[in-house]
């Protein structure tokens, strides 16, 4: 067993994207006294390997002196537990010195980009993909594994294919999300990208993959598939995460995820006070993130998809409405539209149809469509 503890050294970030919620650049920094807290509170937190996500606003705003001291203080102080880093970061303020330190420690990068320079800044602000870029160079210099994810937004969605063959072109993991309703501005919903439309998207990205599985990985359809051939979700967005995967604020606060962190009503305590998970439980919040997966249970019972998919994000879920448990995930109706459409391949594929053994005797010349088979085959 693993559990997840995301960093948030703070809510501040230099970019400034239409469609995102971080605060200013001059936002509040988490000091090294709260990662010696951190460490204390782990220790006897849970016996299981721990990983640590540093993610924020915009985690390099830190500075190099803050992650020299960090990484070896949580890498030790949480021994004999295991232990594993990531980032998520826009690489604007990646140096040669900082990416040392994050060679020392093998970190993994993920970083954002929603697709080709023109887009991507249009979407994101003026210079965003040129900036990324250089600290993506710079990282790629000391051997550092780099991943982009993309936000498909109202926009965006229409220059699906560019965006696909940006990746494909690139050598790129594709992984992305949809933009979600702003909880600042004016517009709440004018990037925000409607679930049917998302529906079709993930439909579109599937064929593209079947298409060419030999030339690119989407990470995202790979984690639907395994949720339905598993029964079981993939990732944080189809499981019932809470109480494995924690996040700390710039303060020491301690919340159910990073998406929550600066809202004062999601707090559940605070690593300078060293409360276990029963305290935690006592929590506004941690009640609430429950309340919602029995709201699930109930409400998603007669779905067929609901062992792999658990009513989606309970942020996505809960924020929009003030924190009140009135649906499920939005993004319901596109979530039911790709599982669908992958079971309905796969019992096309294995019960209905053309046999698998036909595939043997038509003509070369005119190859079958790959199928969703031959993307767990490949997979395993």
């Amino acid at each position: 067993m693993s559990f997840h503890v995301m960093l948030i050294p703070t809510l501040g970030c230099p970019g400034n994207c239409s469609y995102c919620w971080s605060s200013e650049e001059r936002s509040p920094i988490m000091s090294i006294e709260t990662i010696k807290e951190v460490v204390e509170w782990l220790k006897d937190f849970r016996e299981d390997s721990v990983t640590f996500t540093f993610h924020g606003g915009e985690p390099l705003l830190a500075g190099a002196d803050f992650y020299r001291e960090a990484l070896p203080m949580l890498a030790e102080g949480v021994k004999p537990k295991k232990v594993a880093f990531a980032i998520q970061t826009n690489l604007w303020k990646m140096t040669d010195e900082i990416a040392e330190i994050f060679a020392e420690y093998d970190i993994p990068i993920g970083s954002s980009l929603d697709g080709p320079k023109e887009l991507n800044d249009f979407q994101r602000g003026e210079g965003y993909f040129e900036k990324t870029m250089r600290g993506y160079r710079i990282a790629q210099k000391h051997g550092l594994s780099v991943r982009f994810i993309t936000t498909f937004t109202s926009y965006s969605e229409k220059y699906r294919e560019e965006i696909f063959n940006f990746y494909l072109e690139n050598g790129w993991i594709l992984k992305f999300h949809p933009a979600l309703p702003s909880l600042r501005g004016d517009e709440p919903e004018k990037w925000a990208l409607d679930p049917e439309e998302y529906g079709k998207l993930l439909i579109y990205l599937l064929d593209k993959y079947l298409e060419n599985m030999d030339r690119i990985e989407v990470m995202n359809i790979d984690h639907l598939c395994k949720g339905v051939f598993s029964g079981k979700g993939a990732v944080c967005t189809f499981v019932d995460c809470m109480g494995d995967v924690l996040a700390v604020g710039p303060d020491g606060g301690i919340y159910p995820c990073y998406r929550f962190v600066g809202m004062p009503e999601y707090v559940m305590g605070n690593v300078y006070d060293r409360p276990g998970i029963e305290e935690l439980a006592q929590s506004d919040a941690w009640k609430l993130m429950f309340n919602y997966k029995e709201y699930v249970d109930q409400h998603c019972k007669d779905c067929a998809h609901i062992k792999y998919c658990r009513g989606g994000c309970p942020y996505n879920a809960i924020t929009p409405t003030g924190g009140e448990i009135k649906g499920v995930d939005p993004h319901c109706v596109s979530y039911k539209m790709i599982f669908d459409e992958i079971t309905e391949r796969v019992n096309n594929e294995m019960f209905g149809g053309p046999s698998m053994e036909m595939g043997f005797f038509q003509n070369p010349m005119k190859p079958s469509k790959p199928g969703i088979m031959s993307l767990m085959f490949k997979k395993t």
